[in-house]
């Protein structure tokens, strides 16, 4: 079996609120809105992030997304007012740091995460 996208998904209770942190968090807007409740970001050419509204599953995603350098996406992310909790070191060379959106689910950015 070949799969060929892999999308993450959030779930959350007020869509346009979320949809205005993503943006921020993400630094553009969503690329497609295809229906109602749901807004996807191509963040990769074969990886997306949706967010979606199910206000019964909200605040339990946890999606990684991996950057080149940790400190400085921390830093352009706290000028758009997302702070991390702090950088934690993982085993190697690895560090990570997560932000939470409105409903609580978890965005950890992870930094040479095949160390």
């Amino acid at each position: 079996m070949a799969f060929t996208h892999v999308l993450a998904v959030a779930p959350v209770r007020d869509i346009e609120a979320s949809v205005a942190w993503y943006e921020r968090l993400l630094g553009r807007p969503a690329d497609t809105r295809p229906m109602e409740g749901l807004a996807d970001w191509h963040i990769s050419a074969s990886g997306w992030l949706q967010v979606f509204r199910s206000p019964e599953h909200a605040g339990g995603a946890l999606v990684n997304l991996v950057v080149d350098d940790l400190d400085k996406a921390l830093a352009d992310l706290a000028g758009r007012g997302i702070t991390a909790g702090g950088v934690q070191p993982g085993a190697q060379r690895v560090r990570f740091a997560a932000v939470h959106d409105p409903d609580g689910n978890r965005v950890t950015l992870i930094e040479n995460p095949v160390a």
